[in-house]
């Protein structure tokens, strides 16, 4: 029968019962000019703003016909 040859410390039986590796779902938020939802700190990729000003211009949307 298979016996452990050291006693596990409890930091180390700890850290493996910690939940730190399990993932967060990101942050959303909506953008304040055009309602879209956007990932906290970036660049609203519909309108192409960032906290009110225009930083890139936004990609005109393609009419399939």
């Amino acid at each position: 029968m298979a016996v452990p040859k050291r006693k596990t410390s409890k930091a180390r039986r700890d850290k493996r019962r910690s939940s730190v590796w399990k993932l967060d779902a990101p942050s959303m938020t909506k953008c304040s000019k055009c309602g879209e939802f956007v990932l906290t700190h970036r660049v609203c990729t519909a309108c192409g703003t960032y906290r009110g000003k225009l930083i890139i211009k936004p990609k005109p949307e393609k009419k399939e016909a």
